[in-house]
This record gives C-alpha cells, sequence and structure tokens, in this order.
C-alpha cells in the first residue's frame, strides 16, 4: 500500500509547537526508520535526525526515511522552517542548529565526539529555543554524542528517550546518556514511537 504523504493533502502547515531530535550512529538508519515508520501521519511535531554520517559519500537517508514513513522527509538546509510533520536529515559534515525563529542553521563549527553532524549542537540549541517543549532520543551507536545535550534539555523541562540495551546494536550512545540521571523513558525499540507521541499529545 502506498504512503499518502499529509502535506500533500493539506499543505497549510504551521510552526511546529514541539519538537523531536533523534540522535543515531552505528545502527542507527533501521533503528530511526522503525520509530519513524511507527508515527501517525498527523504527527504534530516537527522531527530533526542526527545520523552520523559518512563525509566520503552522498547521503541518501532522506529518500530512504521517506519510503517508510508518511511524514514529509527532508534533507535540512539552512533557513528551513520547523513545520509540523515534517522530518529533517542533517546532512554530511554539516551540524543543525535550531534558531530562536524556529528555523535551522548549518554550521561547519568542530566536531564533538569526533563526529559532525554531533547531536550536541542539536540538542543545546533545542533546549535553549524550545525549552520544556523538547524531546531528545538517543537511539543505538558509539561513543558518547548527546551527553551534554541532554542534560540541558532536562534542565530547561523537557523530555530525554533513550532506546535499551536489548534493542540497540551498540549501546555506547544511549548508556552515556541514560548515566547522566536525565532519561525519562529507557525503552526497547518498538515502543519508541508511541512514547514521542503520548509526549507530544501529553503536553
Amino acid at each position: 500500500m502506498a504512503i499518502i504523504k499529509l502535506e500533500s493533502i493539506n499543505p497549510a502547515v504551521k510552526l511546529a509547537d514541539r519538537v523531536v531530535a533523534i540522535a543515531s550512529s552505528k545502527g542507527g538508519i533501521k533503528a530511526v526508520e522503525r520509530v519513524l515508520s511507527e508515527l501517525p501521519a498527523d504527527f504534530s511535531g516537527s522531527i530533526i535526525v542526527i545520523q552520523h554520517l559518512s563525509s566520503l559519500f552522498k547521503s541518501h537517508l532522506d529518500n530512504i526515511l521517506d519510503r517508510a514513513t508518511s511524514l514529509q522527509v527532508k534533507p535540512a538546509a539552512e533557513g528551513a522552517k520547523l513545520l509540523s510533520g515534517m522530518v529533517y536529515v542533517a546532512p554530511p559534515d554539516r551540524h543543525v542548529i535550531v534558531n530562536p525563529d524556529r528555523t535551522i542553521s548549518l554550521s561547519h563549527a568542530p566536531k564533538e565526539h569526533f563526529v559532525r553532524p554531533s547531536a550536541e549542537y542539536t540538542f543545546r540549541s533545542l533546549a535553549s529555543v524550545y525549552q520544556d517543549r523538547a524531546i531528545a532520543v538517543v537511539l543505538t551507536g558509539y561513543d558518547g554524542d548527546g551527553k551534554e545535550g541532554v542534560q540541558l534539555i532536562k534542565q530547561k523541562g523537557g523530555k530525554v528517550i533513550a532506546q535499551d540495551r536489548q534493542t540497540s546494536v551498540v549501546f555506547d550512545m544511549p548508556e552515556t546518556a541514560i548515566n547522566t540521571g536525565c532519561v525519562d523513558s529507557i525503552l526497547p525499540i518498538d515502543k519508541i514511537a508511541d512514547t514521542i507521541v503520548n509526549m507530544v499529545i501529553g503536553s
């Protein structure tokens, strides 16, 4: 069955009141696909995907994820507005930063945790702009990318989800986030989408 994109039916999309930033590395593409595939077509939040990607090759991640979800998926672009029901994919070798006017900037600032894009830049800016209306999701991956950012999101009243050990290909990233004491929910991959929806609806 063909996936029907909501924006093609109703172009009157609006700036998102809640933003979910999903960070992943090793094993993350399949994990992100799973989460996005289980979000409803009328999901009202905006989503930013930060997957660690090599800058040596052209990325097709936006096309891969677009086939998995009823939401609109596009590469994050300079000046793009954070709209409801949209998924923005960080391009290789650029950090994604959320601006106070609810737009995106791309940055070639120094790597953090040896990676660019790094979740730290996105999480920090998201915490500053969206505060208690920010949600961070840390999925499977190496190293501790996102650990400072999840603390800031929690300090501002936002929510943090981490994938559990059993369903992670590599547990380093989720475990580092969990060890900060700032994670609200530790979940298997098949429970994360429902929890995101409930957090957005319950806000």
